[in-house]
């Protein structure tokens, strides 16, 4: 009987497929890479045109072994590493480390670790792709280039044991630019008005928004002109002028892509990138189900795609067809083809990234509908669990039919001496189609106004009140996990399987902090952005690095030469590393000395860097390992008890200013001034080029060159 060998990447999957075939069939993992680039050197030699140098993982040498004498005694190796660029690199490292026979080794790919999969896959062997491990070698030393040339610069500029990447750099200038926009914004005053009208008889109030005056849309700018018009509402007569009814169609949503399970995850889950991806593969490899073995449960988690096989679509009509009725299937489930990837348009359409999409992929689904999360939910951990039901549920609901609602808009007109118009909605549900099973988190079409189904065009009210509110407007929301995921997709920077590790490396570096689901930079992060900014403004531009992706595309797809793109960078960064290191070395590094005295051993203490920023340390370490916080002066008063105002860090890295005496209490997370506000006396604070006033029912704001 012959005999056949198939390495995968993961020992758990090794269990899952073991089952799936039969005992002439030896199941081997390769952990991962078996080959890379030198961690001691770049691993490429610019004078031999880039040629990449591979060296064997140190710790590899047993498993290598162990895989080379299983490989001779058989007839057949299968490579089933991942269906992605990494896993096909894998598999070629494989060949090389293995020295095996071209003749009978064989690349197999599969979406999904079921026995159909599997056993399909082996029915159609291939090459190895060297387009797909190209893209990867050139992904790979292009990183080194930009870690391996820049790093040390932070090191001697900043601290040792930092690190740039080139597409963490700009992962960090995004969030640094928002957090400056947010730092920068000046909140503008407007009003809310809202009026309460009954009808004749009726005991339920409705209420209507301020819209505008005469067909004129007005925007309440102060609380003098909302006075006014309230005092004009009190004799006003009330009509309603308009009733609108039509009918909105909601449409099912796109099945998962890693980023947008990534984002949902954040959003509903509360889980952080590298969690949700922890637990995808796990779902992914396998999970021991009673009576069934080890089940993969989902689809391949990395990619872009949101294709579904054909045979998935059969499979979700039946179901959905069974479960809730032919009603609830989605037009092409309906129309029989069992094909619907004609509306499915990657979700970034009309934006970088567009062509991306990797069509070799489908979208990450179950592996089986049919296996329903109350069905195997003994099985799974709590986390895994709330994972595959969110799965689940969007696969089944992007499979159904829209959701259909009756709008309905009502318009008010109020005749004093002007006509003031009021507006009030309200929406019904006349079909739950997908949102029967997957109800997105920000959907709010249902709008409860009961009261305003019984009212008809030129009907009287009765003006029960008005209620006044004045609001500010909000800066830009801080980053989240789930936002910058979309941002960095949105933008074409980075792949599906760069974000998580992306994020996690900024927050493991504390260049960035995370306080609840929020994203802040920290000091640390600020300087090693600005010199990114200042010496490497290639590097750190979003637009060159989305390009970059598109050209890794390209290598991919056969239509670039992967060593056109490195000959094309690295001279480049050479001399801007060149430029950069003459500049840097006329800045003295040394440790700038304080007045502070070492309370243990009499020196004065210097400021040194940390994880989280700036400390005071001893100069005279080892000896001394005295350390204490480093408060820097702000150079203004407190507002609060007149003592020096100082910057400080949260506990996580964020900066904020506090009175530098501890009973006092006084904390902004912008700087104070000195300066009080012309309006009402209170104090002010910066904001960009603004100075703002901080009592929250004045706002007034005056520009910082007009203080003196």
């Amino acid at each position: 009987m012959a005999h056949y060998l198939v390495i995968v990447e993961s020992p758990t999957k090794v269990k899952t497929i073991k089952k799936f075939l039969g005992s002439n069939y030896t199941i081997m993992a390769s952990a991962g890479h078996v080959r890379d680039l030198p961690k001691s050197q770049m691993g490429f030699d610019p004078e031999n045109d880039y040629e990449p140098k591979y060296i064997t993982i140190r710790g590899k040498g047993d498993v290598l072994a162990a895989l080379r004498k299983e490989a001779k005694k058989a007839d057949k190796v299968y490579l089933a590493t991942d269906p992605d660029r990494e896993g096909e690199a894998i598999s070629w490292h494989l060949i090389t480390a293995l020295n095996l026979d071209p003749k009978k080794t064989f690349r197999i790919t599969f979406n999904e670790i079921t026995k159909t999969a599997v056993k399909e896959a082996l029915k159609h062997p291939r090459q190895i792709d060297m387009d797909m491990v190209d893209a990867q070698q050139t992904r790979r030393i292009l990183d080194r280039m930009v870690g391996y040339r820049i790093s040390p610069l932070l090191w001697n500029k900043i601290k040792r044991g930092l690190s740039a990447g080139r597409v963490q750099s700009v992962a960090l200038r995004i969030i640094a630019d928002r957090e400056a926009e947010i730092s920068a914004f000046v909140p503008e005053e407007y009003w809310n008005l809202e009026v309460s009208l009954r009808q004749e008889g009726a005991k339920k109030a409705i209420s209507a928004q301020f819209y505008g005056i005469g067909s004129r849309k007005v925007t309440l700018e102060d609380g003098e002109t909302t006075e006014q018009i309230c005092s004009a509402l009190e004799n006003a007569s009330f009509m309603v002028s308009s009733v609108k009814k039509s009918e909105r169609i909601r449409k099912a949503p796109l099945p998962f892509t890693t980023s947008t399970m990534q984002q949902e995850a954040s959003r509903v889950l509360n889980f952080g990138t590298q969690k949700t991806m922890r637990i995808a593969q796990q779902l992914y490899e396998g999970v021991d189900i009673k009576g069934e073995g080890t089940v993969g449960l989902i689809t391949y988690l990395r990619t872009d795609s949101t294709r579904i096989s054909d045979e998935a679509n059969a499979s979700a009509a039946a179901f959905i067809g069974s479960e809730y009725g032919s009603e609830y299937l989605g037009d092409a489930l309906k129309a029989g083809s069992g094909r619907s990837n004609a509306q499915q348009a990657p979700e970034t359409a009309g934006q970088a990234g567009v062509g991306r999409i990797q069509d070799a992929h489908e979208a990450i689904r179950p592996s089986d509908i049919r296996r329903t999360p109350a069905s195997v939910k003994g099985a799974l951990t709590r986390e895994q669990f709330r994972l595959y039901e969110l799965i689940w549920k969007r696969f089944v609901g992007s499979r159904m039919a829209s959701s259909r609602y009756e709008n309905l808009q009502i318009r008010v007109t109020a005749s004093s001496d002007r006509e003031y118009v009021f507006t009030a909605g309200a929406a019904r549900v006349l079909f739950e189609g997908y949102q029967t099973v997957y109800r997105e988190p920000d959907n709010s079409e249902e709008k409860k106004n009961g009261a305003l189904s019984g009212l008809k065009e030129g009907e009287t009210l009765i003006f029960e009140g008005a209620e006044k509110q004045q609001r500010f407007t909000q800066p830009p929301a801080h980053f989240t996990e789930a936002s910058l995921v979309h941002t960095l997709e949105e933008k074409g920077i980075g792949r599906p399987s760069t974000y998580a590790p992306t994020i996690s490396t900024l927050l493991a570096r504390h260049y960035i902090t995370k306080e609840s689901r929020s994203l802040y930079v920290t000091e640390l992060g600020e300087a090693v952005n600005s010199i990114m900014k200042a010496s490497f403004p290639e590097v750190d531009d979003v637009a060159f690095t989305a390009n970059m992706e598109t050209l890794l595309d390209m290598v991919a797809e056969g239509k670039m030469e992967w060593k056109s793109i490195v000959r094309n960078f690295y001279p480049d960064l050479d001399r801007e590393v060149r430029a950069a290191e003459e500049s840097l070395g006329k800045v003295k590094i040394a440790d700038e000395e304080t007045d502070i005295v070492c309370d243990k051993c009499g020196r004065n203490m210097v400021i040194k860097y940390g994880p989280h920023g700036k400390f005071l340390a001893c100069p005279g370490f080892p000896e001394c390992h005295n350390t204490m916080p480093f408060f820097e002066k702000a150079g203004v008063k407190c507002p609060k008890c007149g003592g020096d105002v100082v910057i400080r860090r949260s506990k996580k890295g964020r900066r904020f200013f506090g009175c530098e005496n501890p009973e006092c209490g006084f904390i902004s997370w912008s700087r104070p001034s000195e300066v009080k506000c012309p309006k009402c006396g209170s104090w002010m604070a910066e904001r960009g080029t603004k100075l703002v006033c901080q009592n929250g029912t004045c706002g007034h704001s005056m520009n910082i060159s007009a203080q003196s």
